[in-house]
C-alpha cells in the first residue's frame, strides 16, 4: 500500500504515459478520464476509481498499484490554482483508508475531477 502522507509522492503534472501503464487492470466499461506522473509515481482517474501508481526499487520494474473506489469517498476538498499559486489540491476521505491529498503542478482538470467525483458521490 502507499504511503498517502508522503508528499513527494503527489506533486503530480498531467501526463498519459500512466493511462498506458494501468490499462491491463482496468474492468470493462472502464475508461480512463486523466492521468497524472510525478517524478516515478503516477496517479489515473478513470470513470470508476482512481488507481495511485507507485513505482518501486532502483530499475523502476516493481510497481504497486492502489485502487481507490469512488463509493468509498465520503468527503472531498479542492484548492484550485491561483495568480502566483499555480498548483492546486485535492484532498480526499474514504471510509477506511482516511485522507488522500494529491498536489497538481501546471494544467490540471481539477475541476472536470470534482464534478467526476461529485457524480459518484451525489448520485
Amino acid at each position: 500500500m502507499i504511503d498517502f502522507n508522503n508528499k513527494g509522492f503527489f506533486k503530480l503534472k498531467q501526463n498519459d504515459e500512466y493511462a498506458e501503464r494501468v490499462t491491463a487492470l482496468l474492468l470493462e466499461g472502464e475508461q480512463v478520464i486523466d492521468a497524472y506522473k510525478s517524478m516515478r509515481d503516477g496517479v489515473v482517474f478513470t470513470n470508476k476509481r482512481i488507481i495511485a501508481v507507485n513505482v518501486q526499487g532502483i530499475t523502476g520494474s516493481k510497481k504497486d498499484f492502489t485502487s481507490l473506489p469512488y463509493k468509498n469517498i465520503v468527503a472531498y476538498s479542492v484548492e484550485t490554482s491561483g495568480t502566483f499559486d499555480l498548483d492546486s489540491e485535492l484532498e480526499i476521505y474514504f471510509s477506511s483508508l482516511g485522507k488522500v491529498k494529491f498536489e497538481f503542478t501546471g494544467k490540471t482538470g481539477i475541476v472536470e475531477i470534482s464534478k467526476l467525483i461529485s457524480r459518484h458521490l451525489l448520485a
